[in-house]
């Protein structure tokens, strides 16, 4: 079987080398697009990470592909129904990163509450060391809101529990033993939007869940609310979002993940893939306003990124592949 790897920068292509020692495995750094779809067209078998989606004009260019492997927990950027269609397995890496994502959760919390990167961007650009603007909180005491309790929710649950906040949590399927054994509430989403002081999202994104946190829930949020997310963008309505900071219904936010960040961060291939049409201008103009915003962090999606959890994508994606050429299934998205 024709296998063909997308986005593997030299050192993952190494890796991947080492332990599928075949010779028809072919890697490329750049996504998968449909101005490059020639790279793919024997293949079988494709790898892809986040920032290559594939949609039915993708697919229908694709006439042996059997299985697609993502090397990611979140594969809304993959059209699962015509895949199906098509009779094309999806496969993911369900369990990378929970304690990698939760760390850098806190990370950006702690950099907001205690204004870190103002303070070393003021020294940096102006040698100054007056610190009073610069004033922070403390976290105890503090009620944080998690919006998702799967793995990534509980260990930040874990973490928010070591600096003595008051946790609420939301989500469709409830973990009651999980919530006695580390002391915290779940509760109703609105509860969660009118009474933390900090809100921490880490759901899947869905249709369903499009626009969460919209004007709507933002109307309702403690005045001086933070938001975290390092889940998906589209989480967040970016319009609301900039109204809420703007109106100082929202203090601050940490943002690991933007509405449209595919197209942000590639915005040369606005005009070079001639698909003009379906570029979200607007989204895209609020996103450069966010960035530039100082009571916001934007990371550019690292919050995954670390040895430990890049280790753990490079075996599953391999045991994921091993096993469909072997004729069974591995971590199959149904």
């Amino acid at each position: 079987m024709k296998t063909i790897f997308f986005e593997t920068s030299k050192e993952d292509q190494e890796k991947y080398r080492k332990l599928l020692p075949e010779n028809n495995i072919t890697f490329y750094e750049e996504k998968i697009s449909i101005d490059n779809i020639s790279l793919a067209k024997e293949a079988d078998i494709i790898s892809i990470f986040i920032n290559s989606e594939i949609k039915k004009e993708i697919l229908d260019e694709l006439p042996n592909l059997k299985y697609i492997v993502s090397r990611s927990t979140g594969v809304d950027h993959i059209d699962k129904n015509y895949c199906k269609e098509k009779n094309v397995l999806i496969s993911n890496v369900p369990t990378y990163g929970s304690v990698t994502v939760a760390e850098f959760t806190f990370g950006l919390i702690l950099s907001l509450s205690r204004n870190i990167f103002k303070a070393t961007d003021q020294i940096k650009e102006t040698n100054h060391f007056n610190i009073f603007n610069l004033k922070g909180f403390d976290l105890k005491g503090k009620t944080i809101g998690v919006v998702g309790t799967g793995r990534i929710g509980k260990n930040v649950i874990k973490i928010a529990k070591g600096f003595d906040m008051n946790v609420i949590a939301y989500d469709l399927y409830r973990d009651e033993k999980c919530a006695e054994e580390n002391n915290f509430q779940y509760t109703t989403l609105e509860d969660i939007v009118s009474k933390s002081d900090i809100i921490t999202l880490h759901a899947p994104y869905t249709k369903e869940n499009h626009h969460l946190i919209n004007s709507a829930a933002i109307s309702k949020m403690k005045k001086g609310v933070y938001i975290i997310n390092t889940a998906r963008g589209e989480l967040i309505d970016t319009s609301a979002l900039l109204e809420g900071i703007q109106n100082g219904t929202i203090k601050g936010a940490g943002l690991d993940v933007l509405e449209g960040e595919r197209i942000l961060k590639e915005e040369f291939e606005i005009t070079k893939n001639g698909n003009i049409h379906t570029v979200d201008y607007k989204t895209l103009l609020e996103d450069h306003i966010l960035i530039n915003i100082p009571e916001v962090i934007i990371t550019p999606h690292i919050a995954f990124y670390s040895e430990e959890a890049e280790n753990e994508i490079v075996h599953t994606t391999v045991k994921n592949i091993t096993s469909f050429k072997n004729g069974s299934t591995e971590n199959l998205i149904k």
